[in-house]
């Protein structure tokens, strides 16, 4: 009995192949927890559609994902000096976002990071007449800006990569690649159009891998039905039920993630007003689970073990069965299923 993940796999490879036409050149990336797929299938999912790069998050990653993946794996998070050396091939590509960090990377691949309005990380213009003799010392792949989702201030994402471009060149770096993350295909073929002697390369994650929901599904098992009435006591701490119905205990618990949630941006007066509401329904013991049964989110009868979670389903809904499985809406970033079975 487990948390499972199904994949409709036709459908997921005919999103991923919608994406790739839209993008080409793009660089699909596998980090984390590999977007809930888990890395070594996205490896294998990039293989697949034929992709000469994989960006991973970490040099960690990429020393676990070398063996899965033989083209170069560009590692997104920024060199820093002193941090604890990991041995990689010289396939690895480092991102960079300091003229310090090229300067330590003698011999090493890099592609160079321009601080964009994310205010993240980055080189920022009054460091590029530096980037000359620094660069002399490596083997560059280009630059990347990373980019905001939201744009709140009316801001247009490919004139602030138009800005990028017009201060590289005054500075009279390379331009031959630029990765950029967070754009639109209609912007992308923009900026080629504009500038048709660089290669723009899209990063993406989210959108090629969760892009279309229904593909994947999240369902926990039922591995045992209890009956209760009002006032029963149960769980590890005792706690009374509210009323006649059943302990229903599913696979997914805090190690497969559930029960954890990522803090979200909230917009609107209704959003807000239903995280309100949640959070005072929290402070009396009483939280929505991720689980559905018969048609409605369940809620949890005491906060999730570590591998199963309990749940309490009223009377007046039909009573479950070991066996059956409860659709789950987790969030794939957060979760860690027990199996993957694809359909």
């Amino acid at each position: 009995m487990a948390l499972s993940l199904y994949v409709d796999t036709a459908r997921w490879r005919a999103h991923q192949k919608s994406v790739l036409d839209q993008f080409p050149g793009l660089v699909p990336v596998c980090k984390g927890n590999g977007y809930g797929f888990g890395h070594e299938r996205l490896a294998d999912e990039a293989i697949r559609f034929g992709s000469d790069t994989l960006a991973v998050g970490t040099t960690y990653e990429a020393a676990r994902i070398k063996d899965w993946f033989s083209g170069d794996l560009l590692v997104l998070t920024p060199f820093r000096r002193g941090e604890e050396p990991v041995p990689l091939p010289d396939r690895v590509i480092r991102s960079v976002s300091s003229v310090d960090g090229v300067h330590a990377l003698v011999g090493a691949r890099v592609v160079i990071e321009c601080m964009s309005s994310m205010r993240r990380h980055g080189v920022k213009e009054e460091e590029l007449g530096q980037l000359h003799a620094a660069i002399e010392d490596v083997r560059l792949e280009g630059f990347a800006l990373h980019l905001p989702l939201d744009r709140t201030d009316g801001s247009d994402a490919v004139e602030e990569v138009i800005a990028w471009m017009d201060r590289l060149r005054a500075a009279r770096l390379p331009l031959h690649t630029m990765f950029v993350s967070h754009l639109r295909a209609e912007e992308l073929g923009r900026l080629q159009q504009q500038f048709p002697q660089t290669r723009f390369r899209a990063r993406i994650g989210t959108r090629l891998w969760l892009g279309d929901h229904e593909a994947t599904e999240y369902r926990g098992a039922v591995l045992d039905v209890t009956r209760v009435v009002k006032g029963d006591r149960f769980g590890y701490r005792q706690q009374k039920a509210a009323s006649d119905g059943w302990l229903v205990v599913v696979a997914g618990g805090t190690s497969h993630g559930v029960g954890l949630e990522a803090p979200k941006a909230l917009h609107g007066v209704m959003p807000r007003a239903k995280g309100v509401a949640r959070a005072g329904l929290a402070t009396v013991n009483r939280n929505l689970s991720p689980f559905v049964w018969a048609g409605k989110q369940r809620w949890f009868a005491e906060p999730p073990h570590m591998q199963v979670s309990i749940l309490f389903v009223p009377s007046d809904a039909e009573e479950p069965r070991v066996g059956d499985e409860l659709v789950a809406h987790l969030r794939h970033t957060t979760t860690q299923f027990d199996r993957l079975v694809d359909r």
